[in-house]
């Protein structure tokens, strides 16, 4: 196997804009009781704009994941989630949000079912050798259904947080097309799909099974996906989390073709996608569990298979509120989230140091920090959120970042110490409880 050896990234530093200089002076002013916590966000809050962005000729934005010199869909948009509701005020900012929305639009335009594209045509890739149709724009092609989703929740919430129309040219619909096209078909991947993935000499987990195919299913309404957010092969290739967050984006997606475009054709058309793949999951996608009772499923096959666990990665069943398709207080959430805190979870562990959600990506026994960031993001109450970011705070080896994974008994054993998509979810916690004024003053020293 011809593996990629890993370039180095062409990053130049990029001036904070003034909002993100705000930010972190309020940050400094609020957490002057906390001060490591107070140098954690100063590190991790700017850090995606630090290290990873760079502003490219065309106006486009290009965001690599950080130790990686590729830009992931899914990765690029939760580095920058968190400084998109202070783009109304900035306007460089907004420029560089609405340059990652444009860029994400000529990627998916290029290949749709590819996951991680490269900064130019350079022929770039994580395999040389893999097989399928690659591109020398795609760094790599492993179609995960969540990619194109965080696509969409990025051109919205930009939309909806500044009311700026900028990005809604005729690239993004056609954008648009490309995805509902492509979920339609994946709807039916054995009768109608395309695709193929194959990587020789490497984890199963890297691969899919059956000639490249993926293991047989039964036809549910929910849309096919190879592989996870993690970039793991699914067990059962109807992933539920990413089945929910395509039902999410869907119904935004209706709002931009209303709204912006006026074309309610594609409305409707959207609509009965939507209601297909919310149909699949709650019928297919449920399991009545003997302890905790009704849950979600992380994956099924539609035959009556299920993958009863969680993974770190976003969107899990953990994150289920935050994707936006059930409120944090539905009874079938509730049920589940009891399922996946809980040594039920294969992927949970519990240790002298933390404990948490961790991923078949990472060596048994390692949480990661992004799902601890996304249990304060989803918490049923204040105490539970501040306790999250009080083990974030104690984990972090004394380096000041957020890391892939770490072992529950020693956070000095980590995995990944440039992860910039950690970074931004644990800032966006630290914003979170910030703005509901848990850190300011004596409030804030609860560790």
């Amino acid at each position: 196997m011809e593996q990629f050896r890993l370039p180095k990234a062409n990053i130049p530093h990029l001036e904070l804009p003034d909002a993100i200089r705000r930010t972190l002076a309020e940050a400094d002013e609020k957490l002057a009781g906390r001060p490591k916590l107070q140098r954690l966000f100063r590190n991790c809050f700017p850090n995606t704009l630090e290290t990873t962005t760079k502003r490219m000729d065309d106006g486009t934005t290009f965001v690599i994941t950080g130790d990686i010199p590729a830009m992931w869909l899914r990765d690029s948009v939760e580095q920058v989630i968190h400084y998109v509701p202070l783009a109304k005020d900035d306007p460089e900012l907004a420029r560089i949000v609405a340059g990652l929305v444009r860029r994400h639009a000529m990627y998916i335009n290029i290949d749709p079912y590819a996951n991680a594209f490269n900064e130019a045509a350079n022929d770039w890739h994580w395999d040389a050798n893999d097989e399928t149709d690659m591109s020398p724009w795609v760094w790599e092609r492993k179609f995960e259904l969540d990619s194109l989703c965080f696509t969409v929740r990025l051109a919205y919430v930009y939309w909806k947080e500044t009311g700026l129309t900028d990005i809604f040219d005729e690239s993004f619909k056609l954008a648009m097309r490309n995805i509902v096209d492509v979920w339609k078909t994946e709807q039916r991947h054995f009768e109608r799909s395309p695709y193929r993935f194959m990587r020789r000499n490497c984890p199963a987990i890297d691969t899919l099974r059956n000639e490249g195919l993926g293991m047989p299913v039964n036809y549910t309404g929910m849309i096919w996906s190879g592989f996870r957010p993690s970039d793991d092969a699914c067990e059962f290739h109807y992933n539920i989390p990413a089945n929910m967050f395509a039902a999410v984006s869907l119904a935004q997606l209706q709002d931009i073709a209303r709204w912006v475009y006026r074309d309610e054709a594609f409305v409707g058309e959207m609509k009965r996608l939507e209601d297909d793949v919310r149909h699949g999951i709650e019928l297919y996608g449920t399991y009545r569990h003997p302890v905790y009772g009704k849950i979600y499923a992380y994956e099924t096959d539609g035959f009556g298979n299920y993958a009863l666990m969680d993974d770190a990665g976003t969107p899990s069943l953990l994150s289920i509120p935050y994707l936006g398709y059930a409120d944090a207080n539905d009874e079938t959430y509730r049920n589940t989230r009891r399922f996946i805190l809980s040594w039920e979870n294969p992927f949970y562990y519990e240790g002298t140091a933390a404990k948490g959600i961790g991923s078949p990506h990472t060596p048994p026994g390692y949480i990661w920090p992004m799902a601890l960031s996304m249990q304060g993001l989803t918490a049923a109450g204040d105490a539970e959120m501040l306790d999250t970011i009080a083990v974030l705070e104690a984990t972090d080896a004394d380096t000041g970042y957020m890391h892939e994974g770490f072992h529950a008994d020693d956070p000095a054993k980590f995995t990944r110490s440039w992860f910039a998509w950690s970074n931004s979810l644990f800032a966006q916690l630290v914003l979170r409880a910030m703005g509901k004024g848990l850190l300011d003053g004596e409030g804030g020293k609860r560790a």
